[in-house]
């Protein structure tokens, strides 16, 4: 296993979208060597032009680096690629996820992987791609305590803090559960925003009283600009949040928890993806919400 103490060293990265960037900018200006590989051709030649060198696909990462970052859609995309790489997976490797994905599926790939001698940390990420190049996003990690301490050169310039929550899964479980706040935070603004502006009141004015109050959240700092001027460029996909607010959902559905807010909060993402907005940042959520106050105005 690669010792918490060792240089700076080469660092594999698999998924080169919003998050993947960042990291790949974080771990650039920390002093890594970082070998990655994308299946879009346009986020290889950005990843080039970052500093990174490109690998020609997904086992020449793996034959590179003893410790390889994921960085992709779903836990989906996570085992086809592992499946992909499966001969140049080695014993002593550690897999690091930073993908929000299935934590049950992701408790049994662990378990897989360790059966073959390879730790799989699920090393998920509370923050936008934006807050994470500022270096303010929090790590929460689940799996082998040994493989995490053997991370932490990894872990100090990805993160503001970075939590180890447990055994395989945990990490996974974690972000789950800040995104529940997140995400209802998120479209609270939006309603409290979109309602000032059925009123006729001024919605700058709206979010300046919100944040000097006590209905004050950090998302206004993050997202109350984006809404209010239409600025939906994504630090962060609608369409993946959808994705892990129906991940809450089952996972509230075997804890017990019927959970209704989640349940609104899903209707109104499905028809903002409906509406085409999916691929626009999550706070393009307003558009929706504003859309049927102006319908349900005479």
């Amino acid at each position: 296993m690669v010792s918490p103490s060792a240089p700076p060293a080469s660092i594999g990265l698999i998924g080169i979208g919003l998050i993947g960037t960042a990291l790949t900018e974080r771990l650039l200006a920390a002093g890594f060597k970082v070998i990655g590989h994308d299946v879009a051709a346009e986020r290889r030649d950005a990843f080039v032009k970052l500093g990174g060198q490109l690998a020609p696909d997904s086992s020449s990462v793996f034959r590179a680096c003893p410790r390889v970052l994921l960085s992709l859609p779903t836990h989906l995309e996570v085992e086809a690629v592992l499946e992909s790489a499966a001969q140049a997976l080695r014993r002593g490797h550690i897999v690091i996820d930073t993908t929000t994905g299935d934590p049950d599926g992701t408790t049994e790939l662990a378990a897989r992987l360790a059966a073959l001698g390879i730790f799989y940390l699920d090393a998920t990420v509370s923050g936008s791609s934006s807050q994470l190049r500022e270096g303010s996003a929090v790590m929460m990690v689940g799996g082998d305590v040994e493989a995490f301490a053997a991370c932490q050169d990894l872990f100090s310039p990805l993160g503001n803090e970075t939590f180890h929550c447990g055994g395989s899964g945990s990490g996974a479980r974690m972000k789950l559960v800040t995104n529940v706040v997140l995400g209802l935070n998120r479209a609270a603004l939006a309603e409290g925003l979109a309602l000032a502006q059925g009123l006729g009141l001024d919605a700058r004015q709206a979010l300046a009283v919100m944040q000097h109050g006590p209905a004050y959240s950090r998302i206004m700092d993050r997202k109350g600009e984006r809404m209010l001027t239409g600025n939906f460029e994504p630090e962060a996909r609608l369409s993946q949040h959808l994705k892990d607010v129906r991940l809450i959902i089952d996972q509230g559905e075997s804890a017990g928890l019927p959970m209704p807010l989640s349940r609104t909060h899903r209707a109104i993402l499905e028809e903002a993806e409906g509406a085409g907005l999916g691929a626009l940042d999550n706070s393009a959520i307003i558009s929706v919400l504003a859309a049927r106050a102006k319908a349900a105005t005479p």
